[in-house]
């Protein structure tokens, strides 16, 4: 049975093991960053857990729709926001075929939704386009330059794809 909670900065260490576990090198996000995000918005990141240890995680943040955090930059909050940006999903391996990625996004978008936020936005990776497709997001073609400078940190195949909230 997994649990549900918000992250704490004592769940750091797992986090990195997980994300390095999911993710090349050149996507890799150092503690630091991690945990100055963590602290910048602390109650929209959150873990699932087994036997009281973090086995996936989800961390985002409050957005402006056409909003892109370059990769290992420190998230940017304007004070009027209409999404949740979902930055970074990761499931450890062991983890992996339980749903836990869909449940953490469920309870981001709750939260969005509580708050009145009308969109979710992210920017996928790693061929996970057909995944955030399942999950209702599309792909948001315009950008202006220096969010599509922001979207090439991440890599080549990286897309900007945004979810109304209903």
């Amino acid at each position: 049975m997994h649990k549900f909670r918000l992250m704490t900065q004592a769940d750091v260490a797992q986090v990195l093991d997980i994300q390095a576990q999911c993710y090349p090198a050149r996507l890799l996000e150092d503690e630091a960053t991690i945990r100055a995000r963590l602290d910048s918005a602390p109650d929209s990141a959150w873990v699932a857990e087994h036997k009281n240890r973090p086995c996936a995680y989800l961390v985002g943040y409050r957005s402006v729709v056409g909003n892109i955090t370059p990769l290992s930059s420190p998230f940017d909050i304007p004070a009027q926001t209409d999404s949740l940006y979902l930055h970074d999903l990761a499931v450890d391996k062991s983890a992996q075929g339980f749903g836990l990625g869909p449940q953490l996004v469920d309870m981001a978008w709750e939260k969005a939704r509580a708050e009145g936020l009308k969109y979710s936005a992210l920017v996928s990776v790693q061929d996970s386009l057909n995944f955030w497709k399942r999950l209702g997001y599309e792909v948001m073609e315009e950008l202006c330059v220096n969010q599509t400078a922001n979207l090439h940190s991440y890599g080549p195949a990286s897309s900007y794809m945004v979810r109304l909230l209903g």
